[in-house]
Order: C-alpha cells, then sequence, then structure tokens
C-alpha cells in the first residue's frame, strides 16, 4: 500500500496537506501512533506516523515542531497523519517542516478516529490478519496466546502488564492515566507519586495505549528501562492494553447508565421516595448511608470529555466510591457525580463507581478514607494538571457540602450547581472581580488609599479592583469558598445579575453618560469606605460637600436612603453584579 491510495478511501476523508510524486508513492510498512516529542526510536522505515498533536502548543517555538518531523524523517517514515482535534486543525509550522524534510502530511478530521486509519491500512495490505499462517507479530506465539487468555478472563491490568513483559526478564513497567495515576505496574516497579508519574508520561519510553480516547482517558505504557525491548513489541503490548482498556470502557457505559438514573431521580420536583432512592443508590455501587458529596463539571461539549475528565479525577480519592452520569436537565458538556460510601461488594472494575483506588499520591492501593474536606483540597490540588489535559477547553466544577442522608441529596446537587454557576462566571469568589471584564472609564488611581481609594488598582480587594486575569482559566469552586456577598452573588445566573445591577442602579447603569460614571464611581468608594464622607473625599481628592452633593444626586436617581443598611446592600450587590 502507498501514501496516495489512502487519499482515496472516501471513509477516511483525509486531506493532502503538503506532498507531492515522490512523497505520495511512498510504500507503507506499517502504522505507529505517538504523540511523543521525538519519536524516533519507535519508528521503524515505511511507517505511516500517527499523531494527535498532543506534544505541540501554540505558544511552542518553530523549532519544536522541526525537531519532531526531522525524528521522522530520520527514521525513514512514510508520511505524518496529523490530527485536526487537539488544535482544531493541523498548524502551519508543523507542514512547513514536513516539507522541507521531504515528509508527505495529510490532515486527520474529527470525525475519523486514528482506529479506523489503521485498521483500514492493515486490512487493504494484508488482509485479515486473523487468517494469517505466521503474521508478523514481535511478542512470541505462547506470550500472545496467554496474553489472549488473560483477557478473556477479564484479568486486571496489574496481572495483565507482568505477563506481557515476564519475558523480558519482568522490567519495571507503567501503565499511568493522563493525570500521572497509576493505574498497573509490575512488581518491579516501586511506586511513583503523581508529579514523578506525570514527568513520565513526557518521557520518550512512554507509549500512547489508545490515542482514540478523550485526552482525560487516556493510558500510556511506561517503561523506565525498555533495555533491548523492540520498539514493535512495546507496541504490540499496548495494543493488548487498548484491548483491555476497550473492555473496561463496556462496564464503564452500563455504570454511566445507572448513574444518569440515580441523577435524574434525584433531580425531581420533590424529593424521590426512599426505597427507589437506595435501590438507585445499591445500583451504582454507593451505600444508602451519608455523608454524600455532590460535584458538577462543565467541560467539553462534545463526546464524553466532561465525564472521562469528572472520573478520572475521582479516581484520585482514598476509599470511597462515586458514580459518574449526565443530568436529563443538564447543558452540553455537562457531568455530575455522587460520591459517597461504596457498599462491601463494589469492586473498582473501572468503571463510573468503584472504590476510586489510586490514592492520589501516586500508590496504587488506598491507604485509608477521604472525608469531605480532604475530597474537595485533593481535587482542587489535582484540578491544574486535569486541565493540561486539555488546556483549549476550560474545565470548571462546583461541590456541594455533605449531605447527610440520600434525602438531602437534592439540596447538594442544587449546591453544586449552584457553585458551578460561580466557578463559570470568571469570578474569584472574595474579589467580585471578573476576568476580562470592563472597567468604568474615567476612574481614578489613589495611591496608598487602599481598598477603595485604589478602586480601579490592579491588586485591590474592592470589587473593580482586582487584577485582570490573561486568561479564562479553570476553576473548581465549594460552596464552602461563597463566604461573601460577592460570592455568593456570582452563582446567580449571569443575566440575572446584569438585569439586577440594571434596575438597582437605574440611570446610573448608563456607561454612556460621564456624569453617571462619575457618580458611579464616587458610590463605589463612598461603599468601599463604609459610609465615610471624609475618607471618600480624601480617596477621590474632593471636597467634603463635593461628595455630600453626588451621594445625593445618587440617592435621587437610584430612590435609595444610604443612611439605611439595607438600601447600601441593595446599591453593593449591584455593583458587584455589573
Amino acid at each position: 500500500m502507498h501514501v496516495e491510495d489512502l487519499l482515496r478511501l472516501e471513509s477516511l476523508d483525509l486531506t493532502l496537506l503538503w506532498g507531492d510524486g515522490p512523497q505520495l508513492t511512498r510504500e507503507i510498512s506499517g502504522v505507529t501512533a505517538t504523540d511523543l516529542e521525538d519519536p524516533g526510536r519507535f519508528l521503524q522505515h515505511g511507517e505511516l506516523v500517527l499523531s494527535g498533536l498532543v506534544w505541540w502548543a501554540p505558544a511552542d517555538d518553530e523549532a519544536k515542531a522541526e525537531r519532531f518531523v526531522a525524528a521522522l524523517h530520520g527514521a525513514g517514515a512514510a508520511a505524518l497523519l496529523a490530527g485536526e482535534e487537539t488544535h482544531g486543525g493541523v498548524p502551519e509550522v508543523l507542514v512547513d517542516a514536513c516539507r522541507r524534510h521531504g515528509i508527505a502530511i495529510l490532515s486527520v478530521p474529527v470525525h475519523t478516529s486514528f482506529r479506523a486509519v489503521t485498521d483500514s491500512v492493515y486490512l487493504r495490505q494484508w488482509g485479515d490478519l486473523s487468517r494469517r499462517p505466521a503474521a508478523p507479530y514481535a511478542l512470541p506465539e505462547n506470550v500472545r496466546a496467554e496474553l489472549s487468555r488473560l483477557l478473556a478472563d477479564g484479568t486486571d491490568p496489574d496481572t495483565l502488564l507482568t505477563r506481557a513483559v515476564a519475558h523480558l526478564g519482568t522490567p519495571p513497567a507503567y501503565v499511568l492515566s493522563g493525570t500521572g495515576r497509576t493505574i498497573a505496574r509490575t512488581p518491579t516497579a516501586g511506586p511513583l507519586s503523581v508529579r514523578r508519574a506525570a514527568e513520565a508520561l513526557t518521557a520518550t519510553t512512554t507509549l500512547s495505549v489508545d490515542p482514540d480516547a478523550s485526552p482525560y482517558g487516556q493510558w500510556h505504557l511506561h517503561l523506565p528501562d525498555p533495555g533491548e525491548a523492540p520498539p514493535r513489541m512495546l507496541h504490540e503490548i499496548a495494543e493488548v492494553l487498548a484491548q483491555h482498556r476497550r473492555t473496561r470502557l463496556r462496564a464503564e457505559t452500563r455504570s454511566r447508565a445507572a448513574a444518569s438514573d440515580l441523577l435524574a431521580l434525584i433531580d425531581t420536583p420533590s424529593n424521590p421516595a426512599p426505597a427507589p432512592l437506595r435501590r438507585a443508590l445499591q445500583a451504582c455501587g454507593l451505600a444508602d448511608q451519608g455523608p454524600y458529596t455532590v460535584i458538577t463539571v462543565h467541560g467539553p461539549a462534545d463526546d464524553d470529555g466532561a465525564l472521562d475528565a469528572l472520573t478520572e479525577a475521582l479516581r484520585h480519592l482514598t476509599g470511597c466510591g462515586f458514580a459518574v452520569g449526565s443530568l436529563p436537565t443538564g447543558a452540553p458538556g455537562e457531568a455530575t457525580a455522587l460520591i459517597g460510601a461504596w457498599t462491601p461488594t463494589a469492586t473498582d472494575t473501572g468503571t463510573g463507581t468503584g472504590t476510586g483506588t489510586g490514592t492520589g499520591t501516586g500508590t496504587d492501593t488506598a491507604a485509608g478514607t477521604d472525608t469531605p474536606t480532604d475530597t474537595i483540597a485533593t481535587l482542587k490540588n489535582l484540578w491544574v494538571t486535569l486541565q493540561s489535559r486539555s488546556a483549549n477547553v476550560p474545565l470548571h466544577a462546583g461541590v456541594s457540602t455533605p449531605a447527610a442522608t440520600p434525602q438531602d441529596l437534592k439540596g447538594a446537587l442544587t449546591q453544586a450547581r449552584y457553585a458551578l454557576t460561580a466557578a463559570r462566571s470568571g469570578k474569584t469568589p472574595g474579589t467580585g472581580h471578573t476576568p476580562g471584564a470592563r472597567h468604568t472609564p474615567g476612574t481614578r488611581h489613589t495611591p496608598g488609599a487602599g481598598q477603595a481609594g485604589g478602586t480601579r488598582q490592579a491588586g485591590g480587594t474592592g470589587e473593580a479592583g482586582a487584577a485582570e486575569d490573561p486568561s479564562p482559566a479553570a476553576r473548581i469552586t465549594a460552596i464552602e469558598d461563597l463566604t461573601t456577598l460577592d460570592a455568593l452573588l456570582t452563582g446567580i445566573p449571569a443575566d440575572v445579575r446584569t438585569a439586577f445591577g440594571i434596575h438597582a442602579l437605574g440611570p446610573l447603569a448608563d456607561d454612556t453618560n460621564p456624569s453617571y460614571r462619575m457618580l458611579l464611581e464616587t458610590l463605589d468608594v463612598f461603599l468601599a469606605h463604609n459610609g465615610s464622607w471624609a475618607r471618600t473625599a480624601e480617596a477621590l481628592h474632593l471636597h467634603v460637600n463635593t461628595v455630600h452633593y453626588r451621594i445625593q444626586r445618587v440617592e435621587i436617581l437610584t430612590g435609595r436612603d444610604l443612611a439605611r443598611l439595607d438600601h447600601k446592600l441593595d446599591l453593593k450587590a449591584a455593583l458587584l453584579c455589573r
């Protein structure tokens, strides 16, 4: 089979980005999928290279793409097939590098899986491999037969990995998740911390087990020292692990359906009857006694990205069970989980419910049980790493307070969704600041004036005084974080906040009027200085009488009396809702 033959397969829908006669007539000897920055040592001459381009980021310099393509050229790769999903297209710097090195580059659309490309190549070139009398395998026949039996028996990943490398002398080997969680390891492999495991993911001795998985659900085969093991053999071991993973995914799909049924039961106008709720909890492998914690996540709107992200995060917890599913009223890209104690018969089968083995410290056995407080702390520490798996889509989450009984789950779900709205608002709880929000024009910066005098000073603590965040960072917000008025308001839907601000401020909400903007600034500083005329005048460099006049104008225009605490709170909330 030649490179040009791929372009004739309409089912793959590939696009030629660069390549001419000599490149397109190259013969394909095999297929390798990789997201290593330097995959040269794992490639063989004539192989087709599939890459999701996870190794590249828009901020990277041209040299990174150059190194990747140079490695392909040095190994004699036939062509590069680059996936469009990670970056929404193929970077031009990569196309330029392929042109310089004389390697054809084709783009793989989002709707075409790498598995489909691999199957098309092998079926076209060699036919059905299962009927070949002497397939070109690197793994010995007896090892392949043993691994096939283990797969059929549903063995655990530790045993599968150990037997796969036993004929090599059982070297240290790991199966790692994308966030550095140890899924499996051989007896000769010591425990890895999450930090060290995350570093190992970028090593040249690490292979992606299933490149078609979502960024949050990928597995990686890592051998610190592969020794004399042929690269083809390691790829075959990775394929065995991929088959095991796909079996787990089928079980996970069933358990997510059960979790979605449980969530639908909770998310009803009235509290569900105790008996159906107890049965739904038991169907998810969860105990019918609290405490429970509810977490709702918003992430990628397509496929199962949010579900995979939430499942991977919860697998870092210690000694607790969880059920991950979708609410019938949930928005696209939203996933919800119920965390609680597991039933004595529940085991971690790789589904959305289980014991959450993998303690978050890189060991693969649970050493205790996380409390609700531990749960929130673990998730917050993990969130940056989880977000890094798909940096283009912010991952936000809201976490409830503990629910003591099953009957309290509806309230906990309401809390989690409110906290999610707060996380997605872009405001940091306690600051009232929205990254990238437009500040009121014409305001002053007063050195040394503290919270109020520097109402537009970067780093202040007033509602308009925080420094602008250069990017909409992912955020996890717990209900317990909403301890101030401005934090509480972030959980109200944006359109409701905007409407309240407009109606409470009246004419002052008109940003196009310079006089109203001036009065709004004076109100802002006045409230921040607890209604002190003298300190407000000092902060704004005004005479006290001028402050009195402006505040009187604010009272007339808004219909509020700023001598009353409730009216002050109304206007303070209106400012925070802008």
